[in-house]
């Protein structure tokens, strides 16, 4: 049962440390840590002592105030014609540093429920129509920072069109990706301690990843 000792560069644990906080310090708020986690000592030094329990657990959550635009951004915008054909060109750009690329990036657009025959031309990645979701699902495997790919669709409409039905809704562009070695709040770990008295060998490992499971942006 080896006792472990993290270090972050959190600006209020660093000054608590006595130590110099020039560079990228972080403000957290709104620690919570799990129950493996010793607060007396936390409340005493700031220093992060656990033992940690068997299995995958988050030692801590935390929350942060300042505003982080978006990684992405995504711009479609939608013209019809003579009411029996739809064009959508669609513009995404990543908004991190080139020293950082995301991975397995999947777009969906959303499409009227009654378009056909899709042609969909890329400048990088695949798409394909999910009829299924009234959407076109643009997938990009390796997506680097600080460039921008684009997305041309043209789907076929109904010749019969009801004039007195309601406006059809916009629904969200939705995107997934992963970057790995990247955190978006800027927070890393200073050291990793672990104490192990019988002699036992423990290799610490820390990997940072940014996952956004899905996030929401409006069609133009």
């Amino acid at each position: 049962m080896p006792e472990c000792k993290l270090g972050l560069n959190d600006r209020v644990l660093l000054e608590a440390q006595g130590r110099a906080t020039k560079g990228k310090a972080i403000d957290l708020e709104d620690i919570k840590f799990h129950q493996c986690v010793r607060l007396a000592r936390f409340e005493n030094d700031r220093t992060i002592s656990f033992i940690p329990p068997d299995g995958a657990f988050d030692l801590m959550t935390y929350r942060l105030s300042t505003q982080v635009k978006p990684l992405f951004w995504v711009e479609a915008q939608v013209e019809k014609h003579s009411k029996s054909r739809i064009e959508i060109t669609v513009k995404a750009r990543s908004q991190f540093k080139e020293r950082s690329t995301a991975t397995n990036v999947e777009i969906e657009l959303p499409v009227p429920a009654d378009a056909t025959t899709p042609n969909v031309r890329t400048s990088m990645g695949s798409a394909a129509y999910a009829p299924e979701k009234d959407a076109l699902i643009w997938k990009i495997r390796s997506f680097p920072g600080g460039k921008e790919y684009m997305l041309r669709a043209e789907f076929r409409l109904p010749s019969i069109v009801d004039e007195e039905a309601a406006p059809e809704r916009k629904a969200p562009i939705r995107v997934k990706f992963e970057i790995p070695y990247f955190t978006v709040s800027g927070i890393q770990v200073r050291y990793l301690k672990i104490i192990e008295k019988s002699g036992y060998q423990a290799l610490p490992w820390v990997r940072y990843i940014t996952t956004a499971g899905e996030y929401e942006l409006r069609l133009i």
